[in-house]
């Protein structure tokens, strides 16, 4: 069941909300002593999460599905960086970071049970009470399995998409009336707290095509100073523009040159990483952007950001990370 993104919640009866998490989302099912862990994209992820597996057999259901999402707890908030550690080649690593940084899943639906086999079928209204009544009785002595909270009141889910940071990027809206809807997006909607920031243009990226017959750029990638004045990279934004490429490159390739970067740059050595990410051209400090994003975690945007203004107005050393700081709710409180 996925989500159509909106911008605006979503009023009415027929609505439920719940905190959009910032996680891997899962389909976990237990069959005796067998335990699946399925991606959004069909992708296995029980060899990358063994405690997950272990948790669920220790529960005393033997047969049930859930949907959820998989977090990495750390401090008072959910850490993406360290989720994305765990998916990695190497078995040994995975067991020790199970070890270290040990994952939750956090259920927000109840799919199928030993009883009733067919439960998806049932409208959200009936789903949310058996979701509740099975993680009464089987979650209580397992701290690896929590139940996401979830409002009817348009108040909270305003509240909830204020404080989203830390774990949560946003609501998630969901009809009450509807059967789970698995291959559309009829009965969940998102909604996500777009923010907005002023950053340094550190350097681009050109499009890998040619636009008639000369190398323009593809990509700008953005920057801001730490307490210290590093310039360090936080991201990057592509939505430019076909008929603005050919000035901005031009605008852009006299200033090709020294100091770019001077914290962290991008393409830096990581298995993440491929030659043509690697490939970017250093400016000097001059420019200024302000861009809208989603989400600021582990010292960058996490998605592709997209531009606002220009900020002729703006010194490019007041473009600092200070800026980017917010006041999150605890995720842990929006779990029972």
């Amino acid at each position: 069941m996925e989500a159509r993104s909106v911008d605006a919640i979503p009023r009415g009866a027929e609505w439920q909300y719940e905190p959009k998490w910032d996680g891997f989302r899962c389909l976990l099912s237990r069959r005796g002593e067998r335990v699946d862990l399925r991606s959004k994209s069909g992708e296995d992820l029980a060899r990358y999460f063994p405690e997950l597996v272990q948790a669920a057999l220790q529960l005393k259901a033997t047969a049930f599905m859930l949907d959820g999402e998989i977090v990495v707890p750390h401090g008072k908030s959910f850490s993406f960086d360290e989720l994305l550690q765990r998916i990695h080649p190497a078995t040994s690593r995975i067991r020790k970071l199970s070890q270290e940084t040990p994952a939750l899943f956090l259920a927000f639906d109840l799919l199928a049970t030993a009883k009733d086999g067919k439960l998806a079928s049932q409208p959200l209204s009936k789903r949310r009470p058996a979701l509740e009544a099975f993680a009464k009785s089987q979650f209580k002595s397992n701290k690896t399995f929590h139940l996401s909270s979830v409002t009817t009141s348009y108040a909270v889910a305003k509240k909830w998409l204020r404080q989203a940071g830390g774990g949560s990027d946003g609501v998630i809206a969901k009809r009450l009336d509807l059967p789970y809807q698995s291959g559309n997006r009829e009965g969940m909607q998102k909604i996500k707290k777009f923010r907005s920031a002023d950053c340094v243009i550190g350097g681009f990226r050109y499009a890998s095509n040619k636009l008639n017959g000369r190398k323009t750029v593809g990509s700008l990638l953005l920057g801001l100073y730490d307490n210290k004045g590093l310039l360090h990279h936080v991201g990057f934004t592509s939505a430019i523009k076909r008929e603005d490429k050919p000035a901005l490159t031009a605008k852009l390739e006299p200033l090709i040159g020294p100091p770019g970067f001077t914290g962290n740059a991008p393409g830096g050595p990581s298995r993440w990483s491929t030659e043509r990410s690697a490939q970017w051209c250093p400016l000097k400090p001059k420019l200024v952007i302000e861009v809208c994003y989603d989400h600021f975690s582990g010292e960058r945007f996490r998605h592709g950001t997209s531009i606002l203004r220009w900020r002729p107005d703006k010194a490019p050393k007041q473009c600092t990370l200070d800026q980017l700081k917010q006041k999150a709710a605890d995720p842990m409180k929006l779990l029972r």
